[in-house]
């Protein structure tokens, strides 16, 4: 009976010291399993913000590029006016110009301009590629154009870069931008009278950047010349182009760039322009055509301001072009008759813009160009040179322009402009209204 006691005591002793024990160890176990939950948990958390930084990143690359890595960026560009003129569109003239390309002045009243489809993306790590398509009305009808079609190396070292294909030629400043970046609605009256508003070429392009604290670009191009302003049949290089731009910032307020170029095509045949038929020629009207040498030189400066270096809500843009063209060789007016009317022919042309633009609201902003143009160009026949528009009438073309225009956004754009254009004898009083809209991606233009 004792010794049943005893063990019982001994039992009932132990029991109560390992109680203790059990209960801390079931105790951490719950500890344990509570820390390795939340740590999942944690975990979980961590991985979806993660992903979902990932995701905003991705989107955010591909809204800056304004492409993916399987799609090219598409941008629209939707372009529509109204127009006012005193004189009649279709007898315009730029005296002592043969007018070709798109130089005319465009319709009286409503009119949809040019419609712009851009698709480009990065081919592969080492080429990007763009197309262009203009969509216009013509005396009505629908016209399609390929503007452009390019490939672009990138990450070629050494600071070089090689364009190839159907591009806009960096002569000058104005000339590589599209229309519908441009800040007036037009473009200068040396632009017209050159090039039929912008010179556009198939050929290649080479440009280094220079390493240096400046900015400084030198490219040259060979194209085949076969588009206005050389116009010419070819099948081998018809015209060349070398270029120069050198810039820097003033501080963190001001940055300026100047640019000289030249533009050089040897043995044109049967360039043919509108003389006075204002256009690209053609048809039974009898049409000039130019045979020879022709060569051109650009000067450009551009000087930028924006307080603090942020041009968002207020900034300052003054912008000067200078062209001169020398042309030897000879006209001949097609669909004459016999006996074909030609004339030795030896043309000096040049002229210049001066604009300045002014941003006073982070939506507002207007503009101010002066245009003014100059020729002396003489022949043997001075009734075929009239007859091409080569004859500039004892008449200095010029114009003034003024523009205010409302931008909601980066994407979006409402100008009115008012041109008090004196190109010729009756001057005339031009009025337009101007909308432009951006859908999609677009790039970036340049400075």
């Amino acid at each position: 009976m004792r010794k049943a006691l005893l063990m019982a005591a001994i039992t009932a002793a132990a029991t109560c010291n390992l109680t203790p024990a059990i209960a801390e160890t079931k105790v951490a176990e719950t500890e344990l399993e509570a820390i390795e939950l939340q740590l999942e948990t944690l975990k979980k958390e961590h991985e979806t913000r993660i992903q979902v930084l990932e995701a905003r990143l991705l989107k955010t690359k591909e809204d800056s590029t304004g492409q993916s890595n399987f799609n090219p960026a598409i941008s629209l560009i939707l372009d529509g006016r109204y127009a006012s003129f005193d004189n009649n569109p279709e007898e315009y003239e730029l005296p002592g110009f043969a007018l070709g390309g798109e130089a005319g002045l465009g319709e009286n009243g409503f009119s949809v301009g040019h419609t712009e489809l851009i698709m480009s993306t990065n081919v592969d790590d080492k080429f990007f590629g763009q197309m262009t398509v203009a969509i216009a009305e013509h005396e009505g009808s629908t016209e399609v154009e390929l503007e452009e079609a390019f490939i672009q190396t990138l990450g070629l070292g050494h600071g070089l870069t090689i364009k190839a294909g159907r591009f806009f030629s960096e002569i000058g400043y104005l000339n590589n931008q599209h229309a519908h970046s441009w800040n007036f609605i037009d473009a200068p009256l040396i632009y017209r009278g050159l090039f039929g508003n912008q010179l556009i070429d198939d050929g290649v392009q080479l440009t280094y950047v220079v390493p240096i604290d400046l900015f400084l670009q030198i490219g040259t191009e060979a194209s085949s010349g076969s588009r206005f302003p050389a116009g010419g049949t070819t099948n081998d290089v018809g015209a060349w182009t070398v270029f120069a731009d050198i810039g820097g910032d003033l501080g963190i307020e001001h940055s300026w760039q100047f640019g000289l170029s030249h533009w050089q095509a040897n043995n044109i045949e049967g360039r043919e322009s509108g003389g006075h038929a204002h256009g690209a020629g053609g048809g039974g009207e009898e049409t000039p055509s130019f045979s020879g040498d022709s060569k051109i030189n650009a000067l450009d400066l551009v000087y930028k301001w924006a307080p603090n270096g942020n041009p968002k809500n207020k900034h300052f843009k003054l912008q000067f072009e200078y062209f001169s063209r020398e042309e030897n060789g000879a006209i001949t007016m097609l669909n004459s008759g016999p006996p074909v009317e030609t004339s030795s022919y030896d043309g000096d042309q040049n002229g210049w813009y001066l604009q300045a633009i002014y941003r006073f609201k982070s939506q507002w902003q207007t503009g101010l160009r002066v245009d003014r143009l100059s020729s002396n160009n003489t022949g043997s026949d001075s009734d075929v040179l009239a007859e091409a528009g080569l004859d500039d009438e004892g008449h200095t073309p010029e114009r003034i322009s003024v523009m205010v225009e409302w931008l909601p956004s980066e994407f979006s754009r409402i100008r009115l402009q008012y041109n008090r254009d004196d190109s010729y004898e009756e001057p005339d009083n031009q009025l337009f209204l101007q909308y432009t809209m951006s859908l999609g991606s677009h790039g970036a233009h340049p400075f």
